[in-house]
């Protein structure tokens, strides 16, 4: 399939992107707007990028949210109470059927590498089974990471590290943490260490759940960005949530922004989950509960946003836009300026591809898989400001996906 008319990010004029054997063959400028030629999708003049990117999503537990009782205190620590409730009911053919549920809408959503994690506190592992399986029968849809996530922590869960070795023996890809909910200030730091070990000595990614509080004291950001410094591991590290950061004295953060950017992590934040579950503790003036997004990124740090949950005990909305996620974390992330807006879908786009450490895999270059997205606006702050949907998606030079557009009229 090739694709006439398209208009690329940050580039003039329009484009043809030709696709041989699932992947791209040539890039070229177009002088005129052509006509629809036989094998040709005619994108109009509208803005073709590659997939968009879900960095972080529990497909282990969408569409749970009431079961078997709702968060009512909205706090990220009832959340977990519930699920590990609800944990003790799960079935594999359950957990399978909500999955692809979810990830059908991710890809109705133009998604199509997703980075999920997996409780593996859990002596059966029956949810990364599921997951495990999923993986391989969604793969026609999305490429699926799957994160050993110890929802419960690593040291302060019976057998957490011997849970966490089977789980990367079964074949998860990318190593977990939670170092803030280990029982104490050691543990934590223990777990992150192990966890670091485990992900060296096995090759695998790291993404872990890092100061997902409202404590200024919770600090385990700077252990793990040391970690990574000190072994080199930079480009193959990710923070989510830090949380924390959110309030941290700036004196500190000064100090621990150096510390980032020698070690190069990358940061995921989940802004419509974080706005939901943090500042529960507080009255007024109540914090934002998230991250320092802007700051982050004007450090030159590596920075995404994901969506987190779909309806679960911790989030009790969500329908798979990501679009709706970056517009949200614009928001609440002061990133409204000139500048933010003209390359936002870096946050759910390039950015999120490099944390999943996509390399090669990604991207509208000669060679890189026909994995391509038409979105229905002609640039970056166009789309987020209407809030528009993919109106064809491409996988492997294949149409996988079409949308017709909505149609309004006013009749007075």
């Amino acid at each position: 399939m090739n694709i006439i008319n398209a208009r690329l990010r940050h580039a003039q004029g329009l484009h043809t992107v030709e696709c041989l054997d699932g992947r791209i063959a040539r890039v070229t400028p177009q002088a005129d707007l052509l006509g629809l030629q036989p094998g040709s999708l005619d994108a109009q003049g509208l803005l073709l990028i590659p997939p968009l990117v879900e960095p972080h999503i529990h497909l282990d537990a969408v569409h749970t949210a009431g079961q078997p009782r709702w968060n009512l205190s909205g706090t990220l620590f009832e959340g977990i109470e519930c699920w590990s409730e609800r944990k003790a009911t799960i079935t594999h053919e359950d957990t399978k059927a909500r999955a692809h549920k979810a990830i059908r809408l991710l890809a109705e959503h133009g998604i199509q590498h997703v980075r999920t994690h997996v409780d593996v506190t859990d002596p059966t592992l029956a949810a990364l089974g599921a997951l495990l399986e999923v993986r391989e029968e969604a793969r026609h849809l999305v490429d699926l990471q799957i994160v050993a996530f110890p929802q419960e922590g690593i040291d302060s869960f019976a057998n957490g590290r011997a849970l966490m070795e089977r789980a990367i023996d079964m074949g998860a890809d990318v190593v977990g943490g939670i170092p803030h909910f280990e029982h104490t200030r050691e543990q934590g730091v223990s777990s992150l260490r192990f966890l670091m070990d485990l992900a060296e000595r096995r090759g695998c990614l790291v993404d872990v759940h890092c100061d997902e509080t409202d404590d200024p004291h919770s600090r385990f950001l700077e252990v793990l960005a040391e970690e990574t410094r000190t072994r080199g591991m930079g480009s193959r590290v990710t923070a989510s949530h830090t949380t924390a950061m959110g309030s941290y004295d700036n004196a500190y953060c000064s100090k621990l922004f150096r510390l980032l950017r020698l070690a190069g992590l990358s940061f995921i934040s989940c802004p419509t989950e974080s706005i939901h579950l943090q500042g529960r503790f507080d009255t007024f003036p109540k914090r934002r509960g998230i991250t320092r997004i802007a700051e982050l990124d004007r450090a030159g740090l590596n920075v995404c946003l994901g969506q987190d949950s779909i309806q679960d005990p911790w989030y009790p909305l969500g329908n798979g836009n990501i679009l709706r996620v970056l517009d949200a974390g614009l928001h609440i992330g002061h990133m409204m300026g000139f500048e933010d807006l003209q390359r936002c879908l870096d946050l759910v786009t390039d950015n999120s591809a490099r944390a999943l450490a996509l390399g090669d895999r990604y991207g509208i270059q000669a060679g890189r898989p026909a994995n391509l997205v038409l979105l229905d606006a002609e640039n970056d702050y166009e789309a987020v400001r209407r809030q528009v949907k993919p109106r064809w998606s491409i996988r492997n030079g294949t149409l996988l996906m079409k949308r017709e557009p909505e149609r309004v009229e006013l009749l007075v």
